[in-house]
């Protein structure tokens, strides 16, 4: 109840609770998409990528945010291009933007007058205790647009993420869908770098997901059931992070793969029973 109290009396445990909440849904109704078209390795390199953003705009002095989603939405639509155009493969161009990214990145760091590796760690691996108003704000903007995109163009993206060539062939503008969702998804994985950090954040939009699919098959049902999962997580980390003082990304990431160790275990129970039946 302690931690439910400071709530109200200290600003930095509102903000985090806002961006656990908003993050969660954002990266829950994103996650569905990377999960399901299977392009996990896709966010891990726009995550990894937006850190060259980062380095950038540290060096220039500039906001580190705005140049991580500049260069996460670029490094995202290139790869889409060169995927789609048949230039690179579309795992080499993930690998080579991914490197380049964290190169890039920890180039510019190091030039950086008064550098020290501090710098990096709220950014690698979250500190969402220096969430700000102004991220919320963000957060919930993009939360927004998700979710009336969600409701709005649930089957097209549906359609684009299991079978392109069968959206296609039902006249559905694949391209601009494709491109259009991995923008999304580059905000998203921007915004949330303050929680969980660039090392632990394609665990936000994976676990939750994989959670629910152990349930259901469904797009509908994991665009729906996702971003629950992923809210609940976050706030649940959170507070065992404050009565525990661990970091809470990693408080995260351990809820949620514990929930996901349980998950299985029960379906694993079910099938038993089931077949003993």
């Amino acid at each position: 109840m302690e931690f439910f109290g400071d709530l109200f009396q200290y600003g930095y445990l509102s903000n985090a609770l806002a961006a656990c909440i908003l993050s969660g849904i954002t990266c829950g109704i994103a996650g569905t998409y990377v999960v399901c078209r299977r392009m996990v390795f896709l966010a891990g390199g726009i995550t990894h990528a937006s850190f060259g953003g980062l380095g950038i705009a540290f060096y220039s002095g500039t906001d580190p945010i705005a140049g991580a989603m500049l260069f996460a939405v670029l490094s995202a639509l290139g790869i889409e291009w060169a995927g789609s155009r048949g230039r690179i493969r579309e795992d080499s161009a993930i690998g080579i933007i991914w490197s380049v990214g964290m190169a890039v990145g920890a180039l510019f760091m190091s030039l950086r007058p008064g550098y020290t590796s501090g710098d990096l760690s709220a950014y690698l691996f979250g500190s969402i205790i220096t969430v700000t108003r102004g991220d919320v704000t963000g957060l919930a903007g993009l939360t927004f647009l998700l979710v009336i995109g969600a409701a709005l163009w649930l089957r097209p993206v549906m359609y684009v993420a299991f079978d392109r060539e069968f959206a296609r062939s039902r006249g559905i503008r694949t391209r601009t869908i494709s491109y259009l969702t991995a923008a999304l998804v580059a905000v998203t994985i921007v915004l949330s770098i303050r929680i969980m950090g660039i090392v632990l954040l394609i665990s936000l939009l994976t676990l939750p997901v994989v959670i629910v699919n152990a349930f259901s098959r469904s797009y509908r049902t994991l665009t729906l059931w996702a971003p629950v999962v992923a809210v609940t997580g976050n706030v649940a980390g959170l507070a065992a992070s404050y009565h525990l003082e661990v970091p809470p990304g990693a408080a995260i990431i351990f809820t949620l793969t514990l929930t996901l160790v349980a998950v299985k275990l029960l379906t694993l129970r079910r099938r038993k029973t089931v077949t003993a039946a």
